[in-house]
């Protein structure tokens, strides 16, 4: 594969002083990759909501590099495979264990490519596919002690246990990593200054072990006690069930009145799913005075066959005039919404409004909420019903006896809602949405210490030692089951905010946090925590109750709170790390998490004092690139992240096991170009010299995807992979070398290393981050790599040597289009698909070897009156056929497969790609067009024709494989003259 083959020329740029990890020569990276991708899809009972973290890692993609990282290579051990031969068949064994496509069968016989072995989802609730990849790491264990391998699952746990160095992730966020190391069979130790990242691992990996096994102790659950066998965390997650239960019920006795049903048509009642909201601003038209309702849409349903929208008539008797709200299904369509990004219009008056009118309104407190629809629970699906003014005085009627008043940050990274008067966190739900919150917040305490009792009087030990001093008794165990029910809390207050909005298409609340901030929104839901359906209670503690019953591992494991860069006491014992340090500025995360850490610590500030202990998340020391926490200092905010990271590079590399490679998790989308067009990028760039100056080099690199690329991120240029660096210590003589011979060696290497990228189908958006990894592995084996002068070759210059070798490679390709095609390119490079004139059209034909006339026949452009332009995707024919000669440009089968993907899928691609099988040649040119294609939109600013160049490529191994099942149907015809 070719893939092997560069990662093997990567790994062998460092000296030899221990044995080689698999990760350090080969992996299977299609079939990691895919899994990993397919896995940021996948809800119930995943680890991942547990409760929500940003940009969390697949755990498909920990578990393969930590057992890459654990399991060495077969040419480490050529006394036992001394053949080429041996060594691949060997190391192809290996990847059979760690992952493989295989194509399987549904019972209508439809065909799809799956993955099995241990990076699988599914695979890994085998107990015999863990047990196989357990068996290796104790294999390889016992090999460099030079003993016999175990081979019985209770006796290669024991001697994993035994003898491979603890985990350690010392930036744990999600949790993704320790979790995976404890599951491969190793104590996993996670930090994160953090405290909603510490709360969240110590519920993946720490509460669970400590309680293995145990029988739940409600009474309900007690009594089926002989029926179940209650395995790993299930007896918890029942009672994290039944205590989220009782809750709901005493909740619905106090504050049940809030949440009315509504009266249909035929007199029966309907449970309320939502209402849904609109803002209001007074109408600045002194003729008027109305309530502007500000809104984004009216759709209310977008579904096939349950369309429903609003519409509105102006009541004049009223005095200022007021909007009232109907509700219409069927056939129909309703009008624009009434605000957008550069301001408002008043629908009783048609004044228009400029949007720092309305922002003065909001921050004057004079910004209010009227209700739009009510959506309801109904025998055959969701129905939409208009407001009525007792439901509205309902929601007005609810006060809160406690709310968070601690202040938003002035300015922060994804906020804009200070800008309309949302300054404090209780600012960013309704009156109703806080006494839900409040009140069951206040329950959790109450759970407690009714599970307190429980748990007494079922026989665990009343020894009083909590669950944060490692107690095991009943105290610790109903403090256990408070942490769980404290997440329900804070994954519904996820769902119980004026940000979160209706969800058109798939008729539900969506969260506030679709993306990673917290955006205004005009219209807004609220949702019915007492509800059967869409962001209710039990709904949410569902999710974490499936990830419990999912937890079957007994591994103790320990999680701490702790800032990375600094020692900590746990530094004297060896560990192998890997880790997702912060993406320079791309997140803030301590300013999001202030949304959870508020409730969570309202729960659980008297079972965890000290993580606990501040008002609200640790700003200062958080290790991101924040100008605003610098005075606006940009330079400053650098130096402390480049500073603190290096620092904690440092502290890992004293710790590291020496046995084992340190890998690092990082994702950051080059976007800086100088006065002199290079391209770097300040995240990589720091990041990089922190790894520089604690004295790592980098032996390999691997581009992984971990970025679910749907929903939001469809309409953006998002990055879908990270890339995970593979990490040894410098060798203290580690020679100088000279910036010609550093750029030679790049030129020798990198056009491979990318040859071997495109191959593997990487995204376009990714392409440029991960051609840094092969680069940056031959700069960083140097101690120095020094210019003409004798100063030092900085990390910024060598991003930029990469970045405009890369920019070579994928010019040099255009040698492999069409002259077409080549002409194509140049006008597009100036015009896109805008006239030029004809004059300048023919001159550069002529030097593409090719005509304006040709080109017109070949159906890639329009020639009329002095101008020319390139055809739009959707002027293009469905067919694409040719009319007077037998060509068709690269240009032209590129753009059309690119229509074909945004009307009709993959599958429409397929089927059109399909005739031309039999020119598979041309056909992967497409594929490269469309790298050349983005690389350039990127650099322009183009980002929209980008995403369409990107998604292409993302799409080509489904497209491929579509078209070869068509292509073999025999009724196929050629879909191309």
């Amino acid at each position: 594969m070719p893939d092997q083959l560069y990662w093997e020329s990567v790994s062998t740029l460092l000296p030899m002083t221990y044995r080689k990890k698999l990760i350090e020569v080969a992996l299977p990276l299609e079939a990691i990759n895919m899994e990993s991708a397919r896995e940021k899809s996948i809800r119930h009972g995943h680890p991942s909501t547990l409760h929500l973290w940003w940009s969390r890692k697949p755990t498909a993609t920990a578990r393969a590099v930590l057992w890459a990282s654990l399991v060495d290579d077969p040419s480490s051990w050529p006394e036992k495979f001394p053949t080429l031969e041996a060594q691949t068949q060997e190391r192809q064994r290996l990847f059979d264990i760690l992952g493989r496509i295989v194509v399987d069968t549904d019972k209508k016989g439809k065909q799809k490519q799956v993955v099995r072995g241990l990076v699988s989802w599914d695979d890994i609730k085998d107990p015999q596919v863990i047990q196989d990849a357990q068996r290796e790491i104790a294999r390889c264990l016992a090999w460099g002690r030079g003993e016999k391998p175990p081979t019985k699952p209770e006796e290669v746990r024991e001697y994993i246990a035994q003898y491979a160095p603890p985990a350690y992730d010392p930036f744990a966020g999600g949790g993704s990593i320790p979790l995976e190391a404890q599951r491969l069979g190793l104590e996993a130790h996670a930090s994160d200054l953090n405290p909603v990242a510490v709360l969240i691992n110590k519920g993946l990996i720490e509460i669970p072990p400590r309680f293995a096994n145990l029988p739940p102790v409600n009474g309900d659950d007690r009594k089926r006690t002989g029926l179940e066998s209650w395995r790993g965390a299930q007896g918890l997650a029942a009672d994290v069930r039944y205590y989220g239960s009782w809750m709901r019920e005493v909740a619905v006795n106090g504050i049940g009145d809030l949440y009315p049903p509504v009266t249909l048509e035929n007199g029966d009642k309907a449970t309320v799913i939502a209402w849904l909201w609109v803002r209001t601003v007074t109408c600045p038209n002194p003729a008027c005075g109305c309530q502007m309702p500000l809104t984004s849409k009216f759709w209310l349903s977008t579904k096939k066959g349950n369309e429903a929208w609003v519409e509105y008539a102006i009541n004049g008797e009223t005095s200022p005039p007021e909007i009232d709200f109907v509700v219409k299904t069927g056939k129909g369509k309703p009008r624009e919404g009434t605000v957008d990004r550069k301001g408002a219009v008043c629908l009783a008056c048609d004044t228009s409004v400029k949007l720092d009118y309305v922002r003065s309104e909001g921050r004057q407190k004079r910004m209010g909420a009227k209700l739009m629809a009510i959506v309801a629970e109904g025998k055959n699906g969701r129905i939409y019903l208009p407001p009525t003014k007792q439901q509205e005085n309902i929601a007005f009627s609810a006060k809160p006896t406690w709310q968070p008043k601690t202040e938003l940050p002035k300015e922060a990274l994804g906020f804009r809602v200070q800008n309309y008067g949302m300054t404090k966190h209780a600012d960013l739900f309704t009156s109703r949405q806080l006494v839900a919150l409040t009140t069951f917040s206040d329950l959790v305490g109450e759970a407690k210490d009714k599970a307190f009792q429980d748990a007494l009087a079922v026989g665990l030990s009343d020894d009083d030692i909590p669950l944060n001093k490692g107690g095991n008794g009943a105290r610790a165990y109903s403090e256990a089951i408070a942490v769980y029910l404290a997440f329900g809390v804070s994954r519904l207050a996820n769902r119980s905010s004026s940000i979160c909005f209706w969800d058109t298409k798939g008729e539900n609340v969506q969260q506030v946090f679709a993306r990673q901030a917290i955006p205004m929104n005009w219209d807004f839901t609220e949702g019915n925590p007492f509800s059967s359906s869409s962001g209710n209670f039990l709904g949410q503690l569902d999710y974490l109750t499936k990830v419990l019953e999912n937890t079957l591992i007994l591994i103790k494991s320990y999680v701490f709170q702790h800032n990375a860069p600094v020692a900590n006491s746990s530094d004297t014992t060896t560990k192998i790390i890997s880790t997702d340090p912060p993406y320079y500025d791309n997140i803030g995360y301590a300013d999001l998490s202030d949304f959870f850490y508020v409730w969570l610590r309202q729960s659980l500030g008297s079972i965890y004092p000290d993580i606990c202990s501040t008002l609200l998340v640790p700003k200062s020391q958080e290790l991101i690139a924040a100008p605003h926490r610098f005075g606006g200092e940009k330079n400053k905010a650098r130096d402390f992240f480049e500073a603190g990271l290096m620092q904690a590079f440092k502290r890992m590399n004293s710790i590291a096991d020496a046995n084992y490679p340190l890998t690092v998790y990082y994702a950051f989308k080059q976007a800086e170009t100088d006065a002199k067009d290079n391209v770097a990028s300040t995240g990589w760039e720091t990041m990089l010299e922190g790894l520089m100056q604690a004295n790592f080099s980098i032996g390999g690199t691997w581009p992984m995807r971990t970025e679910l690329i749907g929903n939001l991120k469809k309409n953006v240029s998002a990055l879908a992979s990270s890339i995970v660096l593979v990490c040894r210590p410098r060798g203290e003589n580690a020679a100088k070398t000279t910036k010609r011979k550093f750029l030679s060696e790049l030129q020798n290497e990198l056009p491979q290393a990318l040859k071997t990228l495109q191959e593997g189908n990487i995204a376009p958006v990714d392409l440029a981050q991960a051609s840094i990894g092969p680069g940056m592995a031959i700069y960083s084996k140097y101690s120095e790599v020094l210019e003409n002068d004798g100063s030092k070759l900085t990390v910024r210059s060598a991003l930029q040597l990469i970045n405009q070798l890369l920019d070579e490679y994928l010019t040099d390709q255009e040698g492999e289009f069409d002259s077409d095609t080549r002409w194509a390119l140049t006008w597009f490079q100036q015009y896109q698909f805008d006239p030029g004139l004809y004059g300048e059209a023919e001159t550069l034909s002529k030097a593409r070897n090719t005509s304006i006339e040709g080109l017109e026949t070949a159906g890639i452009l329009t020639a009329k009156a002095g101008k020319v332009r390139l055809l739009t995707r959707d002027e293009l024919p469905e067919k694409l056929t040719a009319e007077k000669d037998t060509r068709l440009p690269h240009w032209k089968l590129t753009q059309g497969l690119i229509q074909r993907l945004l009307q009709k899928g993959e599958t429409g691609a397929a089927e059109l790609l399909s005739g031309l099988r039999q020119q598979k040649a041309e056909v992967e040119i497409a594929r490269d067009l469309a790298y050349r294609l983005y690389n350039l939109c990127d650099r322009k600013g183009w980002s929209s024709e980008a995403i369409a160049y990107n998604s292409l490529v993302v799409s080509w191994p489904e497209i491929t494989r579509l078209a070869s099942e068509f292509a073999a149907k025999p009724s196929q015809g050629e879909l191309f003259n």
